[in-house]
């Protein structure tokens, strides 16, 4: 039997750890458990570390381009753009990575740019604010290294009218360099097509059964004039053939405008669309080489079969459809072709065409989130080739993204307020401005703003943007007056 005194001291001791208990702001495991070591919250250098149960890691792709003149091997590239960013990158997010004095001399003298994609949240929006960071042990690398062709398009004659029948350009094409970045969406649609066009590759390829599971490679863009959709299908086939490149040796983009497909000459028609087809086919048939074929404008289809069946038109515009869609069918043999098509009158489309498209997307004109990246994509472009001053270091935080300043108080905008603040309130208002306006029409706005300087030797930065909102109000008066 224990004694008094034994008591008191056991009593004295709980009393002791219900106070201690009671006063800590953080869990006692000691108390849990005898054998737990003393409480500790984790440093930051902790939170760097991987987790000790697995994580689904995030696919970042980097691109690699090489300068006109390398001859490196890409597997050599590829080698030592891991050792560089294994020793430079405890964090990664979407952006260029800089070659800095001291770094590898292998990549520095081969390597023209090396820039990080795709770690932005997949239900964020295209090209509006991707701020994500990941952490080293959160992702895996996809490393493509390709060399720009600069040759520029060629073009394909027809002999009896001289209309150009098609332009083909050998992927990538300097040409479109920039093209993909420069496309704003408030949609996630460009990487919703590049990875439709990823599947329906690996379909082809894996010899999937199309009678049991139907798919047609072909795309569909309808919308208003201006909005991108002609630029967006380039920039897909420019993306995939860096992206499909370790896949695909060569990659060609065929482009066709629908209107030159319907000759003067009765029932020559048909005949012109076998004849351009036929040189398709000798592109096609190298199977190690990625086409893309872009027909434009394909509402002309729906009107000249509309036109015969009136009587207005010749049967001939209807061969003409009927030949070019028997064509196109024949084309789903060969899996290294993808079909893009667009559309500038959505309620003009050929039924025929709408059955064969997989994906038959609205490109709509820009929202004020869309319109206000779109003009300060363009202030940047200004900056950085030194058409416009600022003491302002650094241009990237010079006019704050959409998100950022649709966050910030009214309040904050007094003429008292820093340089960017300013500069942002002002560009905004400009975007406010311009709804309606297609893509095309806003990217002229900082064209028709700096004609409207008389000193174009120092442009100051608020100045400018002030212009830029007085063309933006003579831009929508103009329009208005035309309708």
């Amino acid at each position: 039997m224990a004694s008094d005194m034994d008591l008191d001291a056991r009593k004295g001791r709980a009393d002791e750890a219900v106070a201690s208990h009671a006063t800590r702001s953080e869990p006692d495991f000691q108390q849990l458990s005898p054998m737990a070591p003393p409480f500790e919250p984790p440093s930051r250098q902790s939170l760097l570390l991987p987790p000790h149960s697995p994580i689904e890691k995030v696919a970042i792709a980097v691109e690699v381009c090489l300068k006109p003149s390398s001859s490196a091997c890409h597997d050599e590239i590829t080698s030592a753009v891991e050792r560089l960013l294994a020793k430079r990158s405890l964090t990664y997010m979407d952006g260029p990575v800089v070659l800095k004095e001291g770094d590898d001399p292998f990549l520095c003298d081969n390597v023209q740019s090396i820039c990080i994609c795709d770690t932005g949240n997949e239900e964020s929006a295209d090209g509006l604010g991707n701020d994500t960071v990941l952490l080293f042990w959160q992702v895996t690398l996809n490393i493509f290294v390709y060399q720009f062709n600069d040759e520029g398009p060629g073009e394909e004659l027809d002999d009896s009218e001289g209309i150009p029948n098609f332009q083909d350009w050998i992927l990538p094409a300097k040409e479109f360099d920039g093209l993909w970045e420069s496309l704003i969406f408030d949609t996630t649609l460009k990487r919703r097509l590049i990875r439709y066009a990823e599947v329906a590759l690996l379909f082809s390829e894996t010899a999937v059964n199309p009678n049991m599971i139907s798919w047609n490679r072909v795309i569909l863009l309808h919308g208003p004039p201006g909005t991108g959709k002609t630029s967006l299908c380039r920039a897909i086939a420019q993306k995939l053939s860096i992206r499909l490149n370790k896949r695909y040796g060569e990659a060609q983009l065929v482009e066709i405008n629908a209107h030159s497909l319907f000759s003067k000459w009765f029932s020559e028609s048909g005949k012109m669309v076998t004849k351009l087809f036929q040189k398709i086919h000798s592109f096609v048939e190298e199977g190690d080489t990625l086409i893309f074929l872009l027909l434009d404008e394909v509402e002309s289809l729906a009107s000249a079969r509309h036109a015969a069946l009136s009587g207005s038109e010749p049967s001939d515009s209807i061969r003409v459809v009927n030949a070019l869609l028997t064509q196109l069918d024949k084309l789903k043999a060969f899996p290294n072709v993808i079909v893009l098509t667009t559309s500038n009158v959505t309620g003009a489309i050929d039924i025929a065409f709408v059955d064969r498209a997989d994906i038959k997307a609205f490109v709509g004109l820009p929202s004020l989130w869309a319109r206000y990246e779109i003009l300060r994509s363009c202030i940047k472009e200004l900056i950085r080739v030194g058409l416009l001053s600022t003491a302002w270091e650094g241009s990237e935080d010079l006019i704050l993204e959409f998100t950022r300043i649709d966050r910030m108080n009214c309040c904050i905008f007094s003429s008292g307020a820093p340089l960017n603040v300013l500069a942002s309130k002002l560009l905004l208002e400009t975007a406010q401005k311009t709804e309606g306006l297609s893509c095309r029409a806003l990217r002229k706005l900082p064209f028709l703003a700096y004609t409207m300087l008389r000193n174009v030797s120092k442009v100051d930065l608020l100045k400018y943007l002030e212009c830029m909102e007085a063309a933006a109000k003579k831009e929508m008066t103009e329009i208005s007056e035309l309708k």
